[in-house]
């Protein structure tokens, strides 16, 4: 991810992108139960969609229908998820449900544990010549998915995610 924004944010030297380079705001907090982190994980997944479906309807009323921030959001004010969805698909032909999970769903970073197959060069004891041999070795990467953790489905997928490494 760094070497890409440095990519889009600078060229021989300097700024060609954004002003300044995207944040997140990451927090460590030790939740007292398993139940209280999945209740806090699947209100963020919440928030994503409701902040995306919002702003989904919002560009769309800004882009196709050319009015100005100010009007989208005054139409936007006091609507609730179903007159958002209305809007796009009536006057847009947009059915949000058909959009890709990564925006529906956000991003969701787990460790999963990986089998790598490498080839290594090793000389065995007593010969000359150096062998390449296969190796498997497992290994513990981070993996993005997109996809729905307010339900069971997903924990019951990877139960690793709330075992007690202690």
């Amino acid at each position: 991810m760094d070497k890409v924004m440095n990519i889009a944010l600078y060229s021989n030297g300097r700024v060609i992108g954004l002003e300044e380079e995207p944040a997140f705001d990451g927090r460590v907090v030790v939740y007292p139960s398993n139940q209280t982190l999945k209740d806090y994980l699947s209100w963020r997944q919440a928030d994503c969609h409701i902040n995306n479906l919002y702003n989904t309807v919002f560009w769309m009323l800004i882009q196709r229908s050319k009015l100005t921030p100010a009007q989208a959001q005054e139409r936007l004010q006091g609507t609730l998820a179903a007159d958002k969805n209305e809007i796009l698909f009536s006057e847009y032909n947009i059915n949000y449900n058909n959009e890709p999970p990564m925006y529906r769903k956000g991003t969701v970073l787990i460790w999963k544990k990986i089998k790598e197959v490498i080839s290594k060069e090793i000389k065995l004891p007593g010969e000359t010549e150096e062998k390449k041999v296969e190796v498997t070795r497992t290994r513990t990467k981070p993996v993005a998915l997109h996809c729905d953790i307010i339900g069971d489905a997903f924990w019951k997928e990877h139960p690793e995610i709330l075992e007690d490494d202690s």
